[in-house]
């Protein structure tokens, strides 16, 4: 066996047995210290052990080709295989078993290993995904430990790897390029996983939960790399003494691995298409020179920018140390250590934000928000949540009638704004979740002991209905408990706005129940009709409502004390009885004045018969003849008014005879003409 083979043999065969041991630590340390990135890099790591058999066997079949090709060569050398060997090239090449059995590895065995790797690449990613992150460092510990260990694993696997790749320039040891590179994907997952849970020791869990996700991607990337580069190799032609790569060299990893290849690559297509050596310029040589100094300040300079934050108009900030927060910031640019030293945690707190409680809404294909009229036959967002409310209609029990349940539907938005940035942050992991947890619960209290009758003669503090003139106490009640909650769990927020509008009957029962509140508004009509016509008969009756209130309780009272028989107090209550009434107005008021009235006319007419009797008392005693005359003549005028009189005046001793003639003439005499006047105009 030649010394070449035997070393990249033996390098092979260590490495094998490193990754197993490798593999072993990393399982049993993840296992113990509960994070599962670390069993998930050991299973990575173990994918290298794979190849690391492929190459073994393969660099051993090569020592034993090149054992007999010497061999071969030194009979023909000595003279001792000239029988042997003078049949021709042909029995030579039947006596090379060695060679046949390396070609025939190469050609099949090769291409066979590379899908069986690809595969366990694959199901082994699909596992991970599957079941082995489901429960992510549920029960972690130690991190630091672990993260320790991760480093050692990390350096001696990058010592592997720098090693194998450097034998591998050597023509001869070109197979060792994929054992290196997986090594190198090895020690880069474990060096950013031994960060990753050093961040843990500080409870920042993000970086190690992104490696644990990234190792099964990058396994089922690796896995479908294989598996295509196995079918192409199958068409791709082959040239006598070429270098043929292996499906499982993974062409990804060599970037990483090994990059002056991809430069080398791009200078001989710059070669290829330009007609002459590009790669042989002084500008193309001075690149080449200055690449790595000019990737590595760009880099340096995107980390040293990852300390400048530009906070918005209407945001806050709280700029957090190795995931403890420090100082909070405002509008404008500041400075801050680069990632991840300080990361800064910006919220809109100027802003008003909005939180669907109740329903779904709808967006349009921009994401905005669909907004329409709020018709209660129609529904109005994508998704709408009822709300049990109480009803004072129904039967007494489950088996004789309804419960006194209804079902409605709740949709009020929620306008909040954050007033305690820090509050907001810190107290609770999803806080907007919480609110919207707590809105929900309040809502349901709320709902539970308020009612959708449609009138107002409920009983209770809550007796105003949600779908009618309730709705603005609903409204402030709500934000009240809201709020309450909200500070009563550190939120930090405060509640602007809540919108009741949006309660409503289901769509399906709109119209019945459009029907019930038009019967129901009826009854309200007609009850409120009979109060204000009582009303008004009150005061017309007494002159306002106050007045005739206290004079019935004072009716009442004044009857009370004459069935118990307390005199004083039925006299006190006559008294403040009647001034009660006279202080009245209406038509009390002018009924007593009409009484007053009357009695006063009465009462001064019979005063002044009484004083003319005793006028007529004193002319009769001074002189009764005249009084008879008198009387009998005022007797006469009073029978005799409006009928014609003639008076006619004689002497007893006349005996002078008259004729009257009592019918009137129609036509008058000339006698009874007067004299003319004389009209003159003017």
């Amino acid at each position: 066996m030649t010394k070449s083979s035997k070393g990249a043999e033996n390098l092979a065969w260590i490495a094998l047995i490193l990754s197993v041991v490798l593999f072993g630590l990393s399982f049993f340390v993840g296992r113990w210290s509960g994070f599962a990135a670390v069993s998930v890099v050991g299973w990575q790591i173990l994918s290298a052990a794979l190849i690391w058999f492929v190459l073994a066997i393969q660099f051993h079949l090569r020592g034993l080709a090149e054992q007999e090709r010497l061999d071969l060569m030194q009979l023909a050398k000595d003279g001792r295989g000239t029988t042997l060997f003078q049949g021709g090239a042909e029995r030579a090449a039947l006596m090379a078993v060695a060679q046949r059995r390396l070609e025939v590895f190469e050609k099949w065995f090769l291409p066979a290993f590379a899908v069986v790797i690809a595969v366990y690449q694959l199901a082994l990613g699909w596992v991970i995904l599957r079941f082995t992150l489901k429960d992510l460092d549920a029960q972690a510990r130690q991190p630091l430990v672990a993260a320790i260990v991760m480093a050692a694993v990390a350096f001696v696997t990058f010592l592997m790897s720098r090693y194998a790749t450097g034998m591998s320039a050597q023509v001869e040891w070109k197979p060792l390029r994929a054992g290196g590179g997986s090594f190198l994907a090895g020690a880069l997952l474990c060096f950013l996983l031994a960060v990753g849970l050093a961040f843990a020791q500080f409870q920042i869990f993000w970086m190690e939960r992104a490696i644990a996700w990234a190792i099964p991607i990058l396994l089922i990337v690796l896995g479908v790399e294989t598996l295509l580069n196995a079918v192409f190799d199958i068409y791709r032609p082959r040239l006598k003494g070429e270098y043929d790569r292996a499906a499982f060299d993974s062409r990804l990893l060599g970037i990483i691995n090994e990059p002056g290849s991809l430069f080398r690559s791009a200078a001989g297509a710059l070669d290829y298409q330009f007609g002459f050596k590009v790669s042989q310029t002084w500008f193309y040589k001075l690149l080449e020179k200055a690449i790595v100094p000019l990737i590595l300040f760009g880099a340096a300079t995107l980390y040293l920018i990852s300390g400048l934050v530009v906070i918005a108009p209407d945001q806050q900030a709280v700029v957090e140390r190795l995931g403890r927060p420090v100082r909070d910031i405002g509008p404008g640019l500041h400075l801050k250590w680069p990632w991840p030293f300080e990361i800064s945690r910006a919220y809109p707190t100027g802003r008003v934000m909005e939180l669907p409680i109740g329903y779904v809404p709808k967006v349009d294909k921009t994401g905005l928000e669909e907004r329409g009229p709020l018709l209660w036959n129609k529904p109005h967002y994508q998704e709408e949540y009822s709300v049990l409310v109480a009803s004072e209609s129904g039967g007494g029990g489950t088996s004789g009638g309804a419960l006194p349940i209804s079902l409605v539907k709740a949709n009020i938005p929620v306008h909040y704004r954050v007033r305690d940035l820090r509050a907001f942050l810190y107290n609770h992991s999803d806080p907007v979740t919480l609110l919207e947890a707590i809105c929900y619960q309040e809502l349901t209290s709320f709902a539970a002991s308020a009612r959708i009758e449609t009138d107002d003669m409920g009983v209770g503090g809550l007796a105003e209905s949600l779908l009618g003139a309730g709705r603005d106490k609903a409204k402030r009640v709500l934000m009240q408990r809201i709020q309450a909650a909200a500070d009563k769990e550190g939120l930090g927020v405060e509640i602007v706005f809540l919108g009741v509008q949006g309660i409503h009957p289901p769509s399906e029962v709109a119209a019945e129940y459009e029907a019930v509140v038009g019967a129901v508004q009826e009854r309200q009509a007609l009850v409120l009709s009979a109060l204000g016509q009582g009303n008004s008969d009150l005061s017309e009756l007494v002159g306002s409502i106050g007045d005739a209130y206290r004079l019935y309780d004072l009716a009442g009272a004044y009857q009370r004390a004459g069935r118990e028989g307390d005199q004083a107090g039925r006299e006190e209550l006559g008294r403040r009885l009647d001034e009660a009434f006279g202080r009245a107005g209406g038509q009390i008021f002018q009924t007593l004045s009409e009484a007053k009235s009357y009695a006063y006319k009465r009462a001064r007419l019979a005063q002044a018969r009484g004083l003319r009797f005793d006028g007529q008392v004193k002319a009769f005693r001074a002189a009764s003849g005249i009084y008879d005359r008198q009387q009998r003549l005022l007797a006469l005028e009073e029978a005799l008014k409006g009928a014609r009189k003639y008076v006619v005046l004689s002497d007893p001793n006349d005996s002078e005879v008259l004729i009257v003639d009592l019918q009137e003439k129609l036509m008058p005499s000339l006698y009874d003409v007067g004299p003319l006047q004389e009209q003159t105009k003017p």
